[in-house]
């Protein structure tokens, strides 16, 4: 796994709580929000941080874009 901040760590274990680990429970930018108890652009600036990694998965919905962990 690549190293991970530590604000990158908590948003990851917020996932994993949530339950967001396969692509049959993506969960929302807000769902993670909610749960990791951080401001959402901190939490979208390391979504798009994970994403790039590699750790998640960014799902294009038509409403909000979902997310999901690929690498546990």
């Amino acid at each position: 796994m690549a190293e991970l901040t530590p604000i990158e760590q908590m948003i990851i274990k917020a996932m994993q709580e949530l339950g967001a680990t396969k692509d049959t429970s993506i969960k929302t930018a807000d769902d993670i929000t909610k749960k990791s108890n951080r401001p959402k652009g901190l939490v979208t600036n390391t979504l798009t941080s994970l994403t790039q990694k590699g750790v998640i998965k960014r799902v294009a919905r038509e409403k909000a874009s979902g997310y999901y962990i690929i690498q546990a």
